[in-house]
């Protein structure tokens, strides 16, 4: 075999490798879409001590603010819930404060005219957002980072303490993270319909319960953003497999840009909350630089964007919103609904993947077409807020030992 076919040999074998899974892929050969290496192993590893360090403390310490607030939950359950939101507030803040110092990343948000106004611009450069309190966010499954976009997006409208996301049952099993999750009132499926449905209906009762403590919403109900992702995880080499596997054996055809979504765990969703939500919002999510029949996992690792120093370019989003009344009620033409959708969605990323942007609507005095911004603090004063408790209470405890060996010593 000569140089050339041993060098395509090579590729190839490379390529077969990559998917490794969680967003854990293995190093892509140059070019890569972010770039070069920027920081050699040395920055690597004080990055990582850095970045993993100031994470697991501060996951630490909101769990155990999670910890102090449960009896809450047995004295008054609106309190209780408000103090879980704000738990969820500061794990929002910290993540925001990681990728905002580790991976600077650029946002370019586009949308259709059925969010017109929803989105401006700050003097400083933010991006805010003007969503409802209760909603569906459906969305493509590029990349496990993806949440952190999207919650960073509830971040811009002031709802990052009343996210919901829906995860595989494994995740829960993860130290810290995983209980700290379970207080958050995320939802966990194990991917068999019989055990999950009536776990999924639970939780969903508790979405509908009415609060009227601190972080309530206007008509008594909290403020709810359910994360949904229909197609069930990411893109990947094995998710696009099997995708393919049932298009051929379904007759469903199959998409060019996505995974055929499911449609049984979002119609039920609607038709549970349908009395207590008017929206269902859609959002595209694309990544700049990934080459057409590449996967975003395989370049953006975590690795990649936190240590690196090669976040994507950008983050790209397409917004658009259904009106509840307006979707079918139906199972079976619910489905065909959410097909429809995704086939939409294949053809907004085509665009992408040809032009480098997403639709855009039509620019007006009052507002741009898109918005170009970053993922960043509001106020770098707001990092305090995931640790006022734990400060608080160590001062309490301070105050006490003092007085008890005063007195004792008396």
């Amino acid at each position: 075999m000569d140089t050339e076919g041993l060098r395509r040999r090579s590729e190839v074998a490379t390529k077969e490798k990559l998917d490794l899974g969680a967003g854990a892929s293995a190093e892509v050969a140059e070019p890569h879409p972010a770039g070069k290496i920027k920081h050699g192993v040395p920055v690597q590893i004080l990055r990582a001590v850095a970045s993993l360090g100031v994470s697991l403390a501060s996951m630490c310490v909101i769990h155990v603010t999670q910890i102090l607030g449960s009896p809450l939950y047995f004295w008054n359950k609106d309190y209780y819930y408000a103090w879980i939101a704000l738990t969820k507030q500061s794990f929002a803040i910290i993540v925001t404060m990681i990728t905002q110092f580790f991976s600077p990343t650029l946002i370019r948000v586009s949308w259709d005219p059925s969010v017109r106004g929803q989105f401006r611009k700050t003097g400083d450069g933010r991006l805010e957002t003007r969503f409802p309190e209760r909603m569906i966010l459906m969305s493509n499954h590029q990349i496990y980072t993806d949440w952190i976009y999207l919650w960073w997006m509830a971040y811009t409208s002031r709802m990052h303490g009343h996210v919901y996301i829906i995860l595989k049952e494994s995740l829960r099993y993860i130290p810290v993270l995983g209980p700290g999750m379970m207080f958050f009132g995320f939802i966990f499926m194990a991917r068999k319909w019989a055990s999950d449905k009536p776990r999924l209906a639970h939780r969903l009762k508790q979405l509908r319960t009415k609060h009227s403590g601190p972080y309530s919403g206007t008509e008594g109900l909290d403020p709810m953003w359910l994360y949904i992702f229909p197609e069930g995880t990411n893109l990947s080499a094995n998710t696009r497999k099997k995708s393919v596997a049932w298009s051929q054996k379904s007759g469903i055809p199959d998409m060019k840009h996505l995974l055929l979504p499911r449609a049984t765990g979002m119609h039920f969703c609607l038709s549970e909350l349908k009395d207590s939500i008017d929206w269902v919002y859609d959002c595209t999510v694309a990544y700049e630089g990934v080459p057409p029949g590449g996967y975003a996992q395989d370049y953006f690792s975590l690795r990649s964007t936190f240590l690196q120093g090669r976040p994507p370019k950008s983050v790209n989003f397409y917004w658009r919103r259904f009106a509840v009344s307006e979707i079918p009620k139906e199972q079976s033409v619910f489905e065909q609904w959410i097909e429809d959708r995704w086939r939409e969605k294949d053809e907004f990323l085509e665009q992408y993947n040809t032009t480098g942007r997403f639709p855009a609507d039509e620019p007006t005095k009052e507002a741009p077409s898109y918005v170009e911004t970053a993922v960043k603090l509001i106020s770098w004063p707001e990092i305090v807020q995931p640790y006022i408790v734990m400060v608080t209470a160590g001062l309490i405890l301070n105050i006490i030992r003092m007085l008890w060996n005063r007195f004792s010593s008396g």
